[in-house]
This record gives C-alpha cells, structure tokens and sequence, in this order.
C-alpha cells in the first residue's frame, strides 16, 4: 500500500487551506504560551492528553518544562502531527521511535520539519534526498515521491484541528505574536474563545457589536470555532 502523504487532501472532506507560502514552524524559535487545554483546543484532543503526551515524550512543554507545563506554538504542531498519525492507525511505539531517530536529525520539532508519510500502521519519512521506513529494523530506504508537509501550519494558522472540519472558516487565526497565541478574531485582540462564550449568552451578540466592533460573519465564526474546540474537552 502507498502511503498517503501527510497534508494530501482527503476525498471525504477539505482539510487544508492552500496558502503559497508558510513559513516551517522550525525556523522560528518558540513562540507562543499556551496551557495544556489550550493545545487540546488546537489540536483536536483534551488537556488531560496533551499532559499525557508531553510526560510521555510524544510532544515537548518548550517554553517550561512544569509544573504546569507551558506550550509554544511548535509544541501544538507537533501535537497535530501525533493526532493525525494516531487516526492513521500509526501505534504510539511506532510515534516515539519515529520522534527518537527524527530527533537526531531535525532537533526540537522532529514530526513537523521532517516529511512524513503512513501506510498501515507504519511510518515513512524523506531525509538527506532519500525516503526511509521507520520500522522495526531501523531505517529502511525507500523510494516514493515528496509530498507538502507545511500545510500543517496553515491549518493551525486558522484555528488548528477544528478548522480542519470548518473549511469555510474565515474570522479565526492563531498568530503566536498575538495574545500568546490565542486563537482570535483575525486582525483584531479579541479572543475567538470570549466571542464564543459571549455570542451564547442573552446579550452577548449585542455586547459583541457595540463594544468590540464586531460583525455577524466574524462573530459567527468564533462561535462555530468554540463549539468545535470545546468538544475536544468533552471527548475526554
């Protein structure tokens, strides 16, 4: 079986944006403070599994090492990386020596520099112009063609796992310089979470136009982005 590239559109659903140029989130220093739910948000799972993953070396706590442990905006792509090999059926051995031989290679953030790809529970990866099996027997070359990893980013770009189910989301952006990289309104300071919170209140859809200046579209958008985030928690 070929694998399916990470970032390859799903037939079922339009998962990512296309944006011509998004910066690897590995070129950058840690940027962003997030808390363990705050990644949950982003990255399709609960807080409770974000502080599993990080105790258990899946993702990294970059900006503190905790208690608590504090997140960067790298350390919720990794994140979004683990869920998506999770839901490719890749078991969590096959994830930590994946990241373990990646690490040595790509340093920090192995999962979102390196180009991977899954076929049935395995992990392939391109590194040094070469395609590799992570398996069992160490690295096994390969040859299948490249495929475009950095989409990831955009996707967290425009509110992480949820937005993955909202292809028409436009109002939301996560921007790591903003707010510590809380999700908000695109352009503006204002949480997408409070438009969320507010737009479900008596009132608040008021309140959100007058005081913060906000138009229907935008608040429409937090809304659908904290019902879909939110859930996140619920699943836990």
């Amino acid at each position: 079986m070929e694998p399916r590239w990470r970032g390859e559109r799903d037939s079922r659903r339009c998962w990512w944006q296309d944006p011509l140029t998004v910066p690897s989130v590995t070129e950058l220093p840690p940027r962003g403070h997030y808390l363990a739910h705050e990644v949950g948000h982003l990255a399709g799972v609960s807080g409770p599994q974000i502080g599993q993953w990080a105790r258990n070396g899946y993702i990294r706590s970059s900006q503190s090492p905790g208690p608590p442990r504090i997140y960067s905006f790298q350390d919720v792509a990794e994140a979004m990386v683990v869920h998506e090999l999770r839901e490719a059926g890749v078991p969590y051995a096959a994830i930590k020596r994946t990241i373990k031989d990646l690490r040595e290679r790509y340093g920090d953030w192995p999962l979102t520099h390196a180009k991977l790809a899954t076929a049935e529970g395995r992990v392939y990866a391109r590194a040094d112009k070469s395609l590799y099996d992570i398996g069992r027997r160490g690295w096994q070359q390969l040859h299948l063609d490249e495929g475009d990893l950095r989409r990831i980013v955009g996707l967290l770009q425009r509110g992480g796992w949820a937005a993955r189910d909202l292809p028409d989301l436009r109002y939301v952006e996560v921007d790591p310089d903003r707010l510590s990289g809380r999700p908000t309104i695109r352009g503006r300071r204002v949480p997408a979470e409070k438009v969320g919170r507010l737009a479900a209140v008596v009132g608040g859809r008021a309140e959100l136009v007058e005081d913060y200046g906000l138009s229907e579209d935008e608040i429409r958008d937090a809304e659908r982005w904290w019902q879909a985030a939110s859930r996140f928690d619920e699943a836990a």
